[in-house]
């Protein structure tokens, strides 16, 4: 029996999922299907111009993982390209990466997708709806030595 597969990090989802040639009705096209982790591969290798390693550390998958992923992507892309295909974007095996946020009127943690377009700064408590929220995973800039960077500090009791 197979392993099951490890859901790979994603940290983009696209609001476009379709392309297609321009003047050609679409009963008349094949279509390529291209996963949302294969995106995300083409996103950090080719967009972001990341190194091999650092893509898959991204993706939270083995080297040889991540260009097996994107050598496939790239196929898919090109065959579309080349052969007037539809190409969509969807399915795939994946988790959306979270940033983690704390208000700091009323201490409440909650997570906020990547992708949204939205900074930390922006964002408004979903219990409270103040804007006083900073972010508290250590990937993000909740950490750091400038003031607004620095910890939330839990209050010392006798205070």
């Amino acid at each position: 029996m197979a392993r099951p597969p490890k859901p790979r990090r994603v940290e983009y989802m696209p609001e476009v999922t379709l392309f297609r040639p321009a003047g050609i009705p679409m009963r008349h096209l094949e279509e390529v299907v291209l996963s949302i982790e294969e995106l995300e591969a083409l996103r950090l290798k080719d967009l972001e111009g990341l190194e091999q390693e650092e893509c898959a550390a991204s993706m939270n998958v083995s080297r040889p993982t991540f260009q097996r992923v994107l050598t496939s992507s790239r196929y898919k892309v090109a065959d579309a390209l080349v052969n007037g295909k539809v190409l969509r974007v969807e399915g795939g095996h994946y988790r959306l990466a979270e940033r983690r946020f704390r208000c700091r009127e009323c201490r409440h943690e909650f997570a906020a997708p990547f992708g949204t377009g939205q900074r930390g700064i922006e964002l408004h408590c979903p219990a409270c709806k103040a804007q006083a929220v900073h972010r508290i995973d250590h990937g993000g800039h909740g950490y750091g030595r400038q003031p607004w960077g620095r910890r939330f500090e839990e209050p010392e009791e006798g205070r």
